[in-house]
Parts: C-alpha cells; structure tokens; sequence
C-alpha cells in the first residue's frame, strides 16, 4: 500500500470520526427538548446550577421588589415579559437588563397563542421585540402564555431566532399561597438543571419574599442561581 493511499485512508477515518461525533453531539442536544416539539423544560447535568424564571411583568411594585431582592442577593434571573406591561412600566424593564437580568419575551398580550393564526401570533412576537428595542437587547428566549403551544408556534419561534422555554419546577405563587409553602414546594422539587418557574404581574404576590428564601436555601446546598442561556452552557451528554 502507497504511502498517498494510506494518508487518504487515514483522512477518511478521521473524517467519518468526526462527523460522527458531530451528529451524536446534534442527537443528544435534539433530545434535551420534547420529543417533536424541541422545547426546552430543563437541562441535563451533573452541576447544581438552576434558573429562576419570572412571567408576566413587569409590575410597577412586584417586579420592583423582586428586583430589589436580586440586587440585594447579587443573583441574576431571566424575565418573561409581556409586551403590554413593558410598555406600561418601561423603567422596570431598563433597570432589569441595566442589572444584568436576562430579558426574555412571553409574547405582547397573555393570549393563548394555540388559538391564533400565524399572524397574529408572529404579530405577538413583533409587537413585543419593538417595545423592548430600545430598553434590551432583541431577546432569544420565548415562553408562550400559560405554556400553550404547537408545532407551529415554535417553529414561528424559531425562524424568528427564539429558543422556546418552559419550565421543569412550578412554585405554585400565581396562586398566591403563603411564602413559606412557595418555599416549600419549589425546594422540594428542584433538582441540578431545573427551571423554576416564578410571576410577577399582578400584586400581591409571595413571590418577592420567597425568592430571597429561596437562593439562601439553593445556596446552603450548593448550588448557583443563573440565567437560562447559562444553564443551557451546562447541557451534559447522558450515556
């Protein structure tokens, strides 16, 4: 055998290596979201990281004092928006992205967005991006309303540049239970890579009090509060 032909063989593994191991990495990424749908729920790791999500703000007073909370925890959170409230309370939404929070869209109006039509649902995701434009960067995460969606809505989401994210751990604060049990049940729930969904659109609520319980407790066991596009970095291949 040529030493060329040895060479070009020697390529030619390597290079069936690699794409090999390109797909699988693709595989595994594809099985981090629902089956068809690819939308995220949690993020499978080792690393006891989780993510604090806030839906439905902002609100002139629950967004503030959740923001008064993080600020006070040096903790960082992804908010979910809606496009109507940021465009009532627009300071609370530059003052988030000003403290390093992450800015993410739950579309303009709380409509159930698997009820629309295409455009009325990509009129949703434009009428929220033009609100924020000049408070926060275009967001790349989206959380449809009341969690409602289809096939379509996320590929909507996805030709648009959005990630679509639910959660993995409901702390139950819409429904406006006592602090101690919006602890309780969230902490009993998390585990490293989970999302915990929060809201802050209407007042009161539990929810600025029982984040600070919260990120003492997840902090007394180790883990660390980030955003969603940073636990998504921690995505881990499971054997």
């Amino acid at each position: 055998m040529s030493r060329n032909t040895m060479y070009r063989r020697s390529f030619f593994n390597i290079t069936v290596l690699a794409v090999g191991l390109v797909c699988s990495m693709l595989y595994q990424v594809v099985h981090v979201f629902d089956d068809k749908e690819q939308v995220i729920r949690k993020i499978p790791t080792t690393h006891k990281v989780v993510a604090i999500t806030i839906d439905d703000g902002p609100h002139y007073k629950t967004t503030s004092e959740i923001l008064m909370v993080l600020t006070e925890k040096q903790a960082k959170a992804t908010f979910f928006v809606l496009g109507a409230n940021a465009e009532a309370h627009p300071e609370i939404v530059a003052q988030a992205a000003r403290d390093g929070h992450e800015i993410a869209s739950h579309a303009y109006s709380h409509k159930r967005l698997n009820r629309l039509t295409n455009a009325e649902v990509v009129a949703e995701f434009e009428r929220l991006e033009t609100v924020l434009q000049p408070y926060a960067p275009k967001p790349t995460l989206f959380r449809p309303p009341d969690g409602a969606y289809n096939d379509g809505i996320v590929q909507l989401a996805r030709e648009r540049g959005y990630t679509t994210v639910l959660w993995s751990v409901d702390s139950g604060d819409w429904r406006q239970p006592p602090v101690e049990q919006v602890v309780k049940t969230t902490l009993n729930n998390v585990r490293p890579g989970s999302i915990i969904l929060m809201h802050d659109g209407q007042y009161p609520l539990p929810t600025p009090q029982a984040i600070a319980l919260i990120i003492d407790n997840l902090r007394s066991q180790g883990y660390q509060l980030v955003t969603v596009s940073e636990l998504l970095q921690y995505y881990e291949k499971r054997q």
